[in-house]
Order: C-alpha cells, then sequence, then structure tokens
C-alpha cells in the first residue's frame, strides 16, 4: 500500500522548524548563561541579574525546544516516508535521532541540577553543547537535502 504524496509545502516544515529550533537553541544557551551568573557572580551582579528570571525562563525555553526537536524529528521521518516509500538512513537521520536523545537526557538531568548536583549541571551543559554543535552541522546537511528535494520536484 503507497499512502498519498503530501503536499510539496510540507517538505519544507521540517526544515523550518530545525532553523526555528537552531535560534531558540541559541537563546535558550544565553539564558542559561545568564542563569549561571545569577549563581556563581557576586552579590551585585546577582541583584541585577536576578530581575531577569533567566533560570525560570531558561526551563520553560529547553522544555518547549525539546518538544519541538521531538515533533519536529517524527514530523521529517514521516514526511520522507509518505513521500518516498522509506526513509534514507543516512548521517542526517542518525545524527538527529543522536541529538534528540542528547536533549533528552539533558533535560532528564533537571531535577538533579535542581537539587545542586554538580555533575548533572556539567553533563547537561555538555550534551546540549554537543546537540548546538550538531545542529550546526545538521543545518548545512539539510540544506543540501532541501536543494534535492526543490531540484527533483
Amino acid at each position: 500500500m503507497t499512502l498519498p504524496a503530501l503536499p510539496f509545502a510540507a517538505s519544507f516544515m521540517h526544515p523550518l522548524m530545525m532553523w526555528g529550533l537552531l535560534a531558540a537553541g541559541g537563546y535558550s544557551m544565553f539564558l542559561g548563561i545568564k542563569a549561571k551568573k545569577v549563581r556563581t557572580g557576586t552579590p551585585e551582579q546577582r541583584k541585577a541579574l536576578l530581575p531577569g528570571k533567566f533560570a525560570q525562563r531558561h526551563y520553560r525555553w529547553g522544555s518547549l525546544i525539546l518538544a519541538v526537536m521531538v515533533t519536529g524529528m517524527i514530523g521529517g521521518m514521516a514526511v520522507t516516508y509518505i513521500n518516498n516509500g522509506k526513509l534514507f538512513v543516512g548521517p542526517h537521520l542518525l545524527v538527529g535521532l543522536a541529538m534528540t536523545g542528547m536533549i533528552a537526557l539533558a533535560a532528564a538531568l533537571a531535577p538533579f541540577m535542581q537539587q545542586g548536583n554538580v555533575i548533572a549541571r556539567k553533563a547537561h551543559v555538555g550534551l546540549n553543547m554537543g546537540t548546538l554543535t550538531l545542529f550546526l552541522w545538521q543545518a548545512v546537511s539539510g540544506m543540501e537535502i532541501v536543494n534535492k528535494i526543490w531540484v527533483n520536484r
């Protein structure tokens, strides 16, 4: 049984979501750095930064990023399968799956970080920095895929 192809524009929902996520990830990193400054800064720095509620905003943005990343990854795989009858198992798919796992692990560390666990905090930062680094590569490889879709339409 073959599924009917989706409208051509549906092929571009995943890339648009992922570019938005890359930007959101950068913003969330900014908020996380500010939240760290609230914890570790001088009393004057902390007093000046507290009204920004950086930790709460970082937590909210991180939750949103996790939700959009999981749905965007599933959506990208679904559109590929519906339009082609198969998934293309290659670096872009495999790195995307790894990134989704990494961001889920990083989010799962939040309760431990709230209890002051320094190892969990360092693992959280490392996983998310790794995810953002891979995201930059994904943006390039994803645009190559978008170009193939555009040219072969």
